[in-house]
């Protein structure tokens, strides 16, 4: 039985409830959080039967052998060295680190300790993506010329999820001094490794510009100075040469989370669509090419990333998506926020 510490018991701490309450062989034993009587109430509402509020005192007590480190962005790598260095495995979630300094330091200790490191790229769990990879990778649409790829959201014009302009929960990512690195940071990670995994090839180039549009008098709401960036366009060039554009956008009306990817080959096409929950996945194939005809596809099972990271933990062998992949992926976002300060184009090292 593998133990679990919960780390962070805000909203996303119920998916982690869910993901891992339904893998045989796991289970979470503890759950910390540093708001006074957090812990405790998230600990009696789902059953959990332990509880701290604080780090150190869940390593003192010990009684763990991995943990899910749902704390927020600013924080996961003070928490994960320390969870690391205690010899705990560890699911992190996305980001990894504000900067690709930091996720790769995560990163070197995590592979120097020799003990399981995920990251909970959330969108590898659709089924989507990773038959678009086989695909690629089995030559079905020949040679990759074109790679299209997008994230769609709309809650800056759409209160679907609620208002922005009132709820915490939204303001601070709009605040670079709350530590938010925009929409960029927030699901251009995520439609960074949808593009770049679906492709199965890494960008070697990126050409990006990102915008941060007025939303309120003085562009200011209370606590909240609304400068983190609300869209991001990017042109990249992959390592065979292909061209590839991705965006991704809090003001893409009409879209709740939607994530689309098309790749165009020499062969053939594909296109990959999901919102998390509902995916499609259609193909423009042999004799269709010449018909511009798309057929839909079936989709495979596929293992999600909590399971991977139990079956990671029963193996001794990482998992993927790992700390290293999302280090990767934080490398194209600095590169981003480079390129469309310097409005220049900046090569992957």
């Amino acid at each position: 039985m593998h133990r679990l510490l919960l780390l962070g018991t805000g909203w996303i701490a119920g998916h982690h409830i869910e993901e891992f309450g339904g893998i045989a062989g796991c289970s979470i034993v503890a759950c910390v959080d540093h708001l006074p009587g957090r812990a405790a109430a998230f600990a009696a509402a789902n059953k959990i039967g332990n509880f701290f509020e604080s780090l150190e005192a869940a390593i003192a007590w010990g009684q763990f052998d991995a943990a899910i480190n749902a704390t927020p962005d600013g924080v996961h790598k003070a928490t994960t060295l320390a969870l690391l260095a205690a010899g705990k495995h560890v699911f992190c979630e996305k980001p990894l680190a504000p900067n690709h300094a930091d996720a790769l330091a995560m990163t070197e200790a995590a592979e120097a300790a020799g003990l399981v490191n995920m990251v909970n790229l959330t969108y590898r769990n659709s089924p989507v993506i990773q038959e678009a990879r086989r695909m690629v990778q089995a030559g079905e649409i020949g040679e990759l010329r074109h790679v299209e790829a997008s994230y769609r959201q709309s809650w800056l014009v759409s209160k679907s999820w609620g208002d922005w302009r009132t709820e915490d929960k939204w303001l601070w990512r709009l605040s670079s001094r709350h530590g938010s690195t925009g929409v960029l940071g927030d699901v251009g990670i995520h439609i960074l490794d949808f593009a770049t995994y679906g492709a199965a090839q890494d960008i070697v180039s990126l050409h990006a510009d990102l915008v941060t549009f007025p939303k309120a008098e003085g562009d200011r709401i209370g606590d909240y100075v609304l400068d983190a960036n609300d869209s991001m366009a990017m042109t990249a060039r992959l390592k065979s040469g292909a061209l590839a554009t991705i965006v991704a956008s809090r003001y893409t009306t009409g879209h709740g989370n939607d994530l689309s990817l098309a790749l165009h080959g020499t062969k053939g096409a594909i296109k990959a669509e999901t919102d998390g929950k509902a995916s499609n996945l259609s193909a423009c194939l042999g004799a269709d090419v010449d018909a511009q005809h798309w057929r839909k596809l079936p989709l495979p099972a596929v293992k999600r990333n909590a399971l991977r990271f139990a079956e990671a933990l029963d193996s001794g062998k990482n998992g993927d998506p790992s700390f290293r992949r999302a280090a990767d992926m934080q490398r194209l976002i600095d590169a981003a926020f480079e390129s469309s300060a310097a409005r220049l184009p900046v090569s992957i090292g």
